[in-house]
């Protein structure tokens, strides 16, 4: 889930300081949702991200073999895919976006473990680990109290309390000196939830902290796992890297990117896995989906378009979803 700096604090200034009434204000005489239909729009795969390109060649890999890999451990998961199908229904969405969204981020971003039970092994070591959230010595948790922050935390879900916290840090401290600390020119992912680890994503689905944090509350409601604490940073790890916990984060996720271009927008993209899967890479899906609902009111048959990890879900759609009979 990666997003230039500028951009990203750009977007979420214009989501942020919004009113509530305009977040969901749907296009004029638009009742009905436009539906995306299934497939790409674009011919072409769009460009990999030279990153991408640099991990997988520097592991003697292509993306063929990667994504071949990632589908031969689901083929023989048959319990984590039979959780898929459950925590798919639970979030009212097509398992196939779930697998989607997993198969997209260790084609690209990460390489698959040889099973589910090494990710589950991984997560026992991670939680013996004694780390912490903070930056500088100073605890996430806290720093989230300081004045900067009071109108965040009047915010009524996790949501868009950690949103809220992403647009401060980046309007108000990053790359600036306050109260004599100088901070890091980083996004607030990076520079508070990335103790000890060169990577800042984790598990199945390649979930990040943060965004564990911000999907916490639809989670704990739908599924009824116990809440995820800042203060708590080896339980969030032994969470996210637990495959049959994670995948409700990654539903989480997806569904949240689902509501957003519905409420947002008056568009439905549940029917399209690549533009799931493009919202689940490149993240923030409420601000992207106030930016492609003012480009309909320009253009109001405009479609969105998927990016290069979408493009190879649609693209490979009947291989995934073989994986699911």
């Amino acid at each position: 889930m990666k997003l230039p700096r500028k951009t990203s604090a750009v977007l979420l200034a214009l989501c942020l300081t919004l009113p509530s009434a305009d977040l969901l204000l749907s296009p004029a005489n638009a009742n009905v949702p436009l539906v995306v239909p299934a497939g790409n729009r674009l011919k072409i795969q769009p460009t990999i991200p030279t990153a991408s390109a640099t991990r997988t060649k520097a592991f003697n890999r292509t993306y063929e073999k990667k994504f071949q890999r990632i589908l031969t451990v689901l083929k023989r998961e048959s319990r984590l895919i039979r959780n898929i199908k459950k925590v798919a229904t639970l979030y009212n969405i097509d398992p196939v976006h779930i697998l989607g969204a997993i198969v997209g981020e260790h084609t690209y971003n990460y390489d698959s473990l040889d099973s589910a039970q090494g990710y589950y092994m991984k997560a026992l070591q991670y939680a013996r680990i004694p780390i912490s959230f903070q930056y500088d010595g100073e605890k996430v948790w806290s720093f989230v109290e300081r004045p900067q922050f009071n109108n965040c935390r009047r915010e009524e879900t996790s949501n868009s309390r950690w949103r809220c916290y992403e647009l401060i840090w980046n309007t108000k401290f990053m790359g600036r000196r306050v109260g004599g600390i100088r901070y890091p020119r980083e996004p607030f992912h990076r520079a508070f939830f990335r103790p000890m680890f060169a990577g800042q994503s984790f598990g199945l689905g390649q979930i990040t902290p943060l965004t564990a944090l911000k999907m916490n509350d639809m989670v704990n409601s739908i599924s009824g796992l116990p809440r995820l604490s800042s203060k708590d940073a080896s339980g969030l790890y032994k969470t996210v890297m637990d495959p049959n916990k994670s995948i409700h984060y990654t539903a989480a996720v997806l569904r949240d990117a689902i509501n957003a271009y519905k409420q947002v927008a008056n568009v439905d993209i549940s029917e399209n896995p690549g533009i799931t899967s493009t919202l689940y890479n490149l993240g923030n899906p409420w601000e992207r989906a106030i930016s492609y609902r003012n480009k309909r009111r320009i253009r109001p048959a405009h479609l969105p378009r998927e990016n290069y990890y979408g493009w190879l879900i649609n693209e490979r759609i009947e291989e995934l979803r073989a994986i699911l009979q």
